[in-house]
């Protein structure tokens, strides 16, 4: 028979890229003898995975906004979506017919033995997936290569490519074998090494060597920790899927697992109607290690979600060549069969699974090609994939002396999940490593405050309860006493993974951040998908309660894999607040993800101690269960903003809710407002030509600085230039993220006047015409915008410097009421916190345009004081000025009768003198307007309330205007 070579498809290139020499023999990398193997045959099972191209490319419509991304899958319709994308359909056929298949329902070719067993794997046209059973003389004949069966490690294998026969005929789109192995990592790092400092070593993780971490019951992680919207509220949320591969409900003995899933739902004390619904259940079995995974998984959706159904994904079994490998059980996930499910059960909209493939395919392979695909399928399924990243640290438990993460599972349409340690002010004070900074915020220092506050902190821990969050840090639970690491050391789960996946490129939402993710340490250096993309606790100093291995007990667990269940319970909880807002679920969501951090930065905890290096060589005088190991020293560390060990943070979830909510109405329903400032190619016949910056509408605009020290700037305005003597921000004056989290009604007024009187930048605001250009420089050197491409469309821009320490924001003055479905006559939720000493109230208006024109008469015009409070909303009481609370307090207010479309202005007044969001209704000061108003971020402003400018703070009062969130049921109102 003639065959053609299939480049790339060694067993190490499904296996063992950038672990091992992939031009090694796989006994060399295995480390077998030659009595370790023999030749398989007739009675050797192994299924293989023929997996086809894509009718058509998806790309398009993957990189669209959510917003678009939505009405194309809906104008497609599910039967559409998997014409267009699946493969072709007589492509299928023919293949189907080439194996001996007849296009029956049959999952595999030939059919298993029994039909008991036909549903355990996924083969359809719309998966583009065809799995066929062969056996060792089938194999060899079909790929024209012999298979192996190693006998003393137990796995099959072949040496050299595969091939295919010619007659075979048809391009692959992807291969693979449900197989789940890799070689252990060859020394790549020569003789690097470092020493490692007694005790514990990140910061913040000390009590689990000390046997002294607490365990909280998830659901109380979720409310006290990350302000899950729906905590206590007896919400209908929808079936959660999780990838349990091969053991998915199995416990021994009689009892059903609903029973004690319902049993371990009392002792946390929460009571739902969850059911669960496992696939495959008849090739599931209970291993001998147990069950700690799925119980952890189990544990911590049912406790935070309890009326949430959940669906166990089994995969592929054990039986007639099957291994239950997460491949399969992640297309039984995205492909469930309905004729195999229970009367009115839908596919779970969102996936959580916290294991992962052995196997480290290189990516120039068929086999990357199959697993990279799976979440494809799963965006165009508009279904939300959560991944835990990985609990082996930096070197990913990997010993070739460098950075490693699994390459498989770090999609792009997939959410990556890092693990931290959070600490409560109790365990702070039992964490050598965290006491200096008890006593540092305890006793008010601003630093130590500020640090805190950025990374969740709410109130003083001089104030605090002993059970309130204190910190949060990257987990790493490591621990070197004497030459042994504890918590079974560097080749064990005890630290979150993270790093750059450098064989693919930096997706766009990243790169839209302005985030160039880079390693000089892995085995091939380069930039990449920075990883994780978010965290949340995974053990250190707290645990969670969650149910025993076998179902019947309770258990203490900890991992990324608690993380991430954690993280698609919150997801769940979303599409809830979505389905009651008239929105579509959110499927793919990893770009809105970063594109609420750049808007809404107080939608996150920043987690900025800690690291998670674990880098490793075999052989030397550290002790790691017994295997002496070298560090090599090569990992991260947790930093402000963006980092890759904690990616974008931890979530507020009540103020990501809203930050949601709002980009998704603005993205489905206001595609056509006018962004700040527009980007044309001055080129438009080449896509690749230098951009030109104009304005996207004629409006008043406020050039607001943020200066790292006493820099010059200067301002090019439709071809005029303006210069400035631009003075440093203060060195705690407010981000938008402080704003943003101010507004959070249990937020310590302490904390609010503690960072009081540190001044902005002045403000430089005119009106700017439609089209004209605009151009930042500082210090006379050319600006870059990193995130224009998000923030943009919601109201302000960055112009940066080219270290990152300065910029030039220039921002709106005017909210759009992108309202709930573009309805009329709606409610808008207005949170204000008070930071100055004055009495101070606020007044919101309709205006014309961006430029505040009211009937014709712009701002400081005569008569426009009349004009704009006879356009003045009540509030629901009927008020129309609306005063603050008092000095550092929080207060809210309904904005009544509020129009799709609809352009808002403020007034501020002291008492004595009256400011108006547009400098040039104001007061003067050597011949210039004084502005009184400074932009936070979504539709977030803050004001200055003293005549002449004051102490140029703008949190004298801070102001945000929700449109959507007293929409349906109002949960996050």
């Amino acid at each position: 028979m003639a065959y053609t070579e299939i480049q790339n498809s060694s067993y190490l290139q499904f296996t063992g890229y950038s672990l091992v020499d992939l031009s090694a023999t796989v006994q060399h990398a295995y480390r077998f003898g030659d009595s370790d193997y023999e030749t398989a045959d007739s009675s050797d099972l192994i299924n293989v995975a023929i997996i086809l191209p894509r009718a058509n490319d998806p790309t398009a419509l993957l990189e669209a906004d959510w917003g678009t991304r939505q009405q194309m899958l809906a104008e497609l319709g599910s039967d559409g979506v998997w014409d267009t994308y699946g493969a072709d359909s007589t492509t299928y056929s023919d293949v189907v017919s080439y194996f001996g298949g007849d296009n029956s329902e049959d999952q595999i070719y030939p059919t298993f033995p029994y039909d008991a067993y036909s549903n355990t794997y996924v083969s359809s046209a719309e998966s583009r997936t065809l799995w066929v059973q062969m056996d060792g003389t089938t194999f060899s004949q079909f790929f024209g290569t012999t298979l192996y069966y190693c006998t003393s490690q137990e796995f099959y294998f072949w040496e050299g490519n595969l091939n295919l026969p010619d007659d075979f005929g048809w391009e692959l789109g992807g291969l693979w074998f449900d197989a789940s192995n890799s070689p252990e990592g060859e020394n790549q790092a020569h003789d690097a090494s470092v020493a490692l400092p007694q005790g514990v070593q990140s910061i913040g993780n000390t009590l689990t060597a000390t046997n002294t971490a607490t365990s909280l019951n998830p659901q109380d992680i979720a409310a006290d920790f990350y302000n899950f919207p729906l905590n206590g509220e007896a919400v209908p949320t929808g079936a959660i899927g999780l990838v349990e591969p091969g053991i998915g409900t199995a416990i021994p003995g009689p009892d059903s697992f609903d029973h004690y899933t319902k049993e371990y739902r009392k002792s946390v004390g929460v009571s739902g109607d969850g059911l669960v619904y496992t696939q495959g259940a008849v090739g599931q079995s209970y291993p001998d290690n147990g069950g700690l995974e799925r119980s952890l998984d189990v544990g911590v959706v049912t406790a935070i979600n309890p009326n949430s159904d959940i669906a166990m994904y089994v995969g592929s079994g054990d039986q007639y060549g099957a291994t239950s490998s997460v491949f399969t059980a992640y297309q039984s996930a995205i492909w469930q069969d309905p004729d195999t499910v229970p009367v009115g059960w839908t596919n779970p909209a969102v996936i959580s699974s916290s294991w992962g493939d052995g196997n480290n395919p290189d990516p120039s392979s068929l086999f990357y090609s199959a697993y990279s695909e799976l979440f494809v399928d799963a965006a165009l399924n508009n279904q939300t994939i959560f991944t835990a990243l990985g609990d082996g640290g930096s070197g990913n438990q990997q010993s070739n002396g460098l950075t490693n993460v699994t390459y498989n599972y770090a999609s792009p349409y997939s959410v990556l999940v890092g693990g931290t340690s959070v600490s409560t002010v109790s365990q702070a004070t039992q964490d050598y490593t965290l006491t200096p900074f008890l006593q540092l915020a305890a006793g008010g220092d601003r630093a130590t405050l500020w640090r805190l506050v950025a990374g969740g902190l709410t109130s003083s821990p001089k104030d605090a309860n002993a059970t309130q969050q204190f910190i949060e840090v990257v987990w790493n639970q490591y621990y070197l006493d004497g030459t042994t690491l504890t918590a079974d050391g560097y080749t064990s789960n005890n630290t979150t993974s993270g790093g750059v996946d450098t064989t693919q490129p930096t997706p766009s939402y990243q790169l839209d951040f302005g985030l160039t993710p880079t390693t000089t340490t892995n085995p091939y250096p380069g930039q990449g998908r920075g990883l994780p993309d978010v965290a949340a606790n995974a053990g250190g100093n707290t645990y969670y309660v969650v149910p025993s291995p076998d179902m019947k007990d309770i258990y203490y667990d900890w991992g990324t894999s608690a993380a991430t269940p954690l993280w698609a319970s919150l997801a769940i909880q979303f599409n809830a607040i979505f389905a009651d807002q008239g929105l579509p679920q959110l499927g793919y969501m990893t770009d809105l993800l970063y594109l609420a951090a750049a808007v809404a930065p107080g939608a996150f905890n920043d987690i900025t101690m800690g690291n998670n290096m674990s880098s490793y060589r075999l052989g030397g005088t550290y002790d790691s269960q017994g295997e002496m190991i070298t560090p090599t020293g090569y990992g991260y560390e947790a930093t402000p903003g963006y980092d890759l060990t904690t990616g974008l943070g931890s979530p507020n979830g009540l103020l990501l809710a809203r930050t949601l909510t709002a980009i998704a109405h603005s993205q489905m329903s206001y595609p056509l407002s006018p962004d700040v400032i527009v980007q044309l190619p001055v080129d438009p016949s080449d896509p690749a030509s230098a951009v030109e910056l104009v304005s996207g509408t004629r409006q008043s605009l406020m050039f607001q600085p943020i200066l790292a020290a006493d820099d010059a700037w200067s301002l090019s305005l439709g071809g005029s230039d303006i210069s400035f003597s631009g003075t440093a921000s203060g060195s705690y004056a407010w981000t938008s993220q402080l704003a943003q989290q101010s507004l959070q009604q249990d937020f310590s007024a302490d904390l609010v006047t503690l960072f009081d009187r540190f001044s902005q930048g002045t403000v430089y605001q005119t009106v700017v015409e439609a089209g004209a250009g605009i151009g930042v420089d500082i210090q006379g050197a050319a600006t870059s915008l990193p995130q224009i491409n998000l923030t943009s469309a919601f109201g302000f821009v960055d112009f940066t410097d080219a270290d990152g320490d300065s910029a030039i924001q220039v921002a709106r003055a005017v909210a759009i009421a992108e309202t709930a479905l573009a309805t009329d006559d709606q409610t808008a939720i207005m949170r204000m916190r008070q930071n100055g000493m004055n009495d101070v109230s606020v007044l919101f208006y309709e205006v014309d345009d961006f430029a505040g024109t009211v009937d014709g008469l712009a701002p400081g015009d005569a008569g426009y004081d009349a004009a704009a409070t006879a356009r003045a909303y009540q509030e629901s009481g009927g008020a129309t000025w609306i005063a603050g609370k008092g000095y550092g307090q929080y207060g809210e207010a309904e904005l009544i009768d509020v129009d799709s479309g609809d352009l808002i202005a403020m007034i501020l007044s002291n008492g004595t003198d009256t400011f108006y969001a547009f400098a040039q209704a104001n007061e003067q000061v050597d011949g210039q307007s004084v502005a009184h108003l400074w932009s936070y971020g979504l539709n977030t402003w803050g004001w200055e309330d003293l005549y002449g400018g004051g102490d140029r703070d703008y949190n004298d009062l801070v102001v945000q205007l929700d449109f959507t969130s007293a929409y349906g049921s109002g949960w996050i109102a």
